[in-house]
């Protein structure tokens, strides 16, 4: 599961594909052998092949100019890739 919060300057998958670069950087620089960062870098790379981010965009910035913060958490159900949106 991952938790990422986006805003109306950086949408979820900008946001998205930042945290995934994040991580890969983090691996990259030593960390390769934390299982924690290869779980969270396999997620995310099959959020980013598997989500339609054009209506989860839509969906989570309906709230967000409403002035609402949005979370949206990823997860694996059956191998896909699933998410949910809270309104904070």
């Amino acid at each position: 599961m991952i938790e990422l919060i986006p805003s109306l300057t950086h949408c979820i998958h900008t946001v998205t594909k930042r945290e995934y670069e994040d991580t890969l950087r983090q691996m990259l620089s030593g960390a390769a052998g934390n299982e924690q960062l290869n779980q969270r870098l396999e997620l995310l790379t099959i959020v980013l092949k598997g989500i339609d981010f054009k209506h989860l965009r839509l969906e989570s910035e309906k709230y967000m100019v409403q002035g609402k913060k949005v979370k949206v958490i990823f997860f694996l159900e059956n191998n896909t890739p699933g998410y949910e949106i809270q309104v904070l």
